[in-house]
């Protein structure tokens, strides 16, 4: 099929708005690597744009040989990984049963788990309802309260919806229960949209750190943000930053950077894994037949 002129100059327009795009997304990141990769004395001369300057890897040294920075990493992953499993069960369980017609209170059931999408108690109830549990300074803080997205669930049922009526039926007459269909159909069948959540609740998790905040006095539960969120903070303030170990203002900030991709890197290595499944996910997830 030859394409007329109109649709190839469409195509190259395209292009062009997607290299732009991707060029905006791009260079933040390299000017941020360039940083933290550049000498203290380039850094207070602003001198650094795309390219390091004066090339020193001190900052990635302290990064990576005080334990602060590692034990907060490697929480954050073990932290990543629990909640994005304890979250795909919930969403599992909570969509799957409305599927079936014939449950008793679906609509109400349905219209209760959206009211919660808009209408929220707020934090201070929150705050009060958490410690009355005895939760606070605890690492169940940063797992439990925000491990179920509604927006999430309703793309789940969504796809479980798009899933034949037939395959449920005739597992039925096999004598196969409502878990069996779940374990044998419906989860097998459901690849991409799992695949997808689950991106979005580990990048969700990872980049969270207002409930660290507001819940945990803890350094120890530390997530990596929270810890980027208050090296940034006590850059603010020469007698923090130097507690911290900011002797120099060009180090700190090329700390500051180095902290920063060491904390955005391997989120980032997590998509290529996922992305294949990413499209299909969203797409069949979000219409229902």
């Amino acid at each position: 099929m030859v394409k007329s002129k109109s649709t190839k100059i469409g195509d190259w327009i395209i292009v062009f708005i997607c290299l732009l795009l991707i060029f905006t997304c791009i260079l933040p990141l390299l000017n941020l690597l360039a940083r933290s990769l550049s000498s203290s004395d380039a850094l207070i001369r602003n001198e650094v744009t795309l390219w390091p300057k004066g090339l020193n890897f001190e900052a990635y040294r302290m990064v990576l040989t005080d334990s602060k920075y590692t034990w907060s990493l490697l929480w954050t992953a073990i932290l990543t990984i629990i909640c994005t499993f304890v979250s795909l069960f919930m969403t599992t369980i909570c969509a799957y049963p409305l599927t079936y017609d014939k449950l008793k209170g679906r609509r109400l059931f349905n219209a209760m788990i959206i009211f919660t999408m808009y209408f929220n108690p707020g934090t201070i109830p929150t705050y009060l309802l958490l410690k009355n549990l005895g939760w606070l300074n605890k690492p169940i803080v940063l797992i439990i309260p925000y491990c179920l997205s509604v927006f999430n669930m309703i793309i789940m049922r969504s796809y479980f919806y798009n899933i034949p009526e037939s395959l449920r039926e005739s597992a039925e007459m096999d004598g196969a229960g409502p878990l069996r269909i779940l374990v044998s159909i419906y989860l097998p069948m459901s690849t991409p949209v799992i695949a997808t959540l689950a991106l979005f609740y580990a990048v969700g998790r990872w980049n969270g750190f207002s409930d660290a905040l507001m819940y945990m006095n803890d350094r120890k539960y530390y997530p990596i943000q929270l810890l980027l969120y208050n090296i940034i903070n006590s850059l603010q303030n020469i007698e923090v930053a130097t507690q911290e170990g900011f002797s120099r203002p060009g180090l700190a900030e090329s700390l500051k950077a180095a902290t920063v991709m060491f904390a955005t890197v391997p989120i980032l290595l997590v998509y290529p894994w996922l992305q294949k499944y990413f499209i299909t996910g969203v797409t069949l997830g979000a219409i229902k037949e």
